[in-house]
């Protein structure tokens, strides 16, 4: 349970006095609901059922000045002040219900914003390590979670309050029924553990099956298309029939448990009823008004004992939720990259490249306890202003190297070094901020062409848009949308082609005009005629900026001023094109010829 108490100290720095001012609240409630329960007795009196008198000296001391009065006034006012004290009790705990709503929503949203902070301000290799509709569930499932089990909270602690003044009051009446009931309520305690163990099983249950329809169903619509092409709706759908079959087992376990606590408390508390009111007469001699009272308490109180029983399952239920949250936070804490990044950005200046990027005896992988490296001994020099190709074979290590030259990624040995500088933690921001990088797979948000641009410079003017859509060979093709720039272009820009949001996507590196641009394969999605445009534009660059190019193309790498081949994660060859093409059995040479052969049947 350490991480309930750690949700629960974070909810008391949260709400602060107002917490307090909710706890005396809710004191006030307790007392006029246990005053209102004490003026039943003189209401019943005066209906003649029995006297005050016969009572105990403390009811006597309480209602004895009634007995001065006409019984018309006495009625006049029990009557009003039961129902000054109710109409009280009712406008108090309405306000207390909005006041703690406030506290609820507060607090989970300062739980999601510090979830979110912390996984944005995690480093790359966090997020290569984790699924991300496991991220998106933490973030939309079990915060919802959160949010009941906040509410649980209060609840139980205003059940606890209630509870203590209600026993108070009775205890102040009878101390050895008191005695009775609570040595009985332990005892039933004692019993009702077994029901939290496993009400907490079955909040770990939970909370799986949701995170494995939100992880199938995000792989499912992320791969539609090949789910339609592959004809895979069959076994798709026979997926979903398992889920919910699962889900049907789990929730008649949740609603078995639920039903035994429920009977069990109700059978304990109706024998536990019948014991007091023969343990008061037989063994404690109580006398009618007194009886009368304690059951009348007790019948209220009984009831809120159960629930804090019952509040105690379903927080149980919770805590996975919890635990999952809290982990999730510790795990990002711990892969982050950068202080108040989120702040510092702001103010931080691109760094400027004047010598270039240098790789000193790289070694990279990505679990330490494997002995094969990704990357092993890459010794290069990118230099500043000009452009460099990174070739290789599929999985040869291309794309790491790039996540490592960007610094996504750090490496397990060596450095990387900018005007022989290393880049660390206090400099990488900096760094950061001087590329522009234009993936293989293109992603923009659903929304508009403008607002996708915008977002990589909130203060771009109309002229800069147009120049960096005119460089992207993007120009015309937006023009000719029914809203221009401001078309919606769908989820992941599923509305235009391939070819179109990968040159949207240059469009929104070029606009940031940074120093160093990286294309992953950029040209990849484009035909002949717009990638010869696409590099035509390229050159007009070199000698401007720092480029960075990962191809296999041909075409794309022929004018780089260095190409650097990667096979099996090692640097095997390193110069000029020409001088690298021209090299008999040289990976380079074979990967050429290779495409050569490809092309026409292409």
């Amino acid at each position: 349970m350490k991480q309930l108490l750690y949700f629960s100290r974070k909810l008391h720095v949260f709400a602060g006095k107002i917490l307090y001012i909710n706890v005396i609240g809710m004191v006030l409630v307790s007392l006029l609901e246990g005053a209102g329960v004490l003026l039943l007795i003189p209401l019943i009196s005066l209906s003649g059922v029995l006297s005050i008198s016969s009572g105990s000296s403390t009811l006597q001391h309480i209602f004895g000045f009634l007995q001065d009065l006409p019984a018309k006034w006495s009625l006049l006012l029990l009557l009003g002040a039961y129902a000054g004290m109710i109409i009280s009790q009712t406008l108090i705990q309405q306000n207390l219900n909005q006041r703690n709503l406030r506290i609820i929503m507060g607090f989970t949203n300062q739980i999601r914003m510090e979830t979110y902070r912390s996984l944005l301000q995690a480093n790359w290799a966090f997020f290569v390590s984790k699924r991300k509709s496991d991220l998106i569930n933490s973030l939309t499932e079990e915060i919802s979670h959160l949010v009941r089990g906040t509410n649980l909270l209060l609840q139980l602690l205003t059940s606890v309050i209630f509870t203590a003044i209600q026993l108070g009051i009775a205890f102040w009446l009878s101390p050895k029924i008191t005695v009775f009931v609570l040595a009985a309520g332990f005892i039933i305690a004692l019993f009702s553990r077994r029901f939290i163990k496993k009400s907490r099983m079955v909040g770990n249950e939970s909370m799986e099956i949701a995170q494995s329809y939100l992880g199938g169903i995000t792989d499912q619509f992320n791969g539609i298309k090949d789910i339609k092409s592959n004809s895979l709706e069959a076994s798709r759908y026979a997926w979903l029939r398992t889920w919910c079959e699962r889900v049907v087992a789990e929730q008649l376990k949740m609603n078995k448990l639920k039903n035994a606590s429920q009977t069990f408390y109700k059978i304990t508390s109706t024998l536990l009823i019948a014991s007091l009111i023969y343990v008061s007469i037989q063994l404690f001699k109580a006398q009618p008004s007194q009886l009368l009272l304690i059951v009348l308490i007790f019948s209220r109180l009984w009831p809120r004992f159960t629930g804090i029983q019952s509040s105690l399952e379903q927080i149980a239920s919770c805590v996975p939720a919890f635990q999952s949250i809290l982990r999730l936070q510790e795990d990002s804490k711990n892969a982050k990259e950068f202080e108040d990044a989120e702040k510092s950005a702001k103010y931080i200046v691109p760094m400027s490249v004047n010598q270039g990027i240098e790789c000193k005896q790289i070694y990279f992988r990505y679990n330490k306890q494997e002995s094969i490296y990704q990357l092993e001994n890459i010794q290069v020099h990118i230099p500043a202003n000009q452009t460099t190709a990174i070739v290789g074979r599929s999985g040869a290590g291309k794309s790491t190297l790039i996540d490592i030259v960007m610094g996504l990624l750090q490496p397990e040995k060596g450095q990387i070094c900018i005007d022989g500088v290393p880049l660390t933690s206090e400099n990488l921001l900096s760094f950061r901020q001087a590329i522009s990088y234009v993936p293989q797979d293109p992603f923009l948000f659903n929304g508009s062409i403008r607002e996708n641009l915008l977002m990589i410079k909130p203060q771009a003017t109309e002229e800069e848009i147009w120049e960096a859509l005119e460089f992207s060979i993007s120009a015309e093709f937006v023009k000719r949308l029914p809203q221009g720039l401001d078309t919606l272009i769908g989820d992941r820009g599923v509305r235009l082609s391939g070819g179109e949001r990968q040159r949207l996507v240059l469009a929104r590196a070029i606009l940031r005009k940074t120093s160093i641009l990286v294309l992953d394969e950029a040209s990849s999605a484009l035909d002949t005629e717009n990638e010869a445009k696409i590099l035509a534009a390229l050159d007009q660059l070199k000698g401007k900026m720092t480029i960075i190019v990962i191809a296999h193309r041909l075409s794309t790498i022929r004018n780089a001023d260095q190409v650097i081949v990667v096979d099996q994660g090692t640097v095997v060859q390193k110069g000029k094109f020409n001088q690298l093409a021209n090299e008999k059995k040289s990976l380079l040479n074979h990967l050429l010829e290779q495409q050569v052969v490809v092309m026409p049947h292409g």
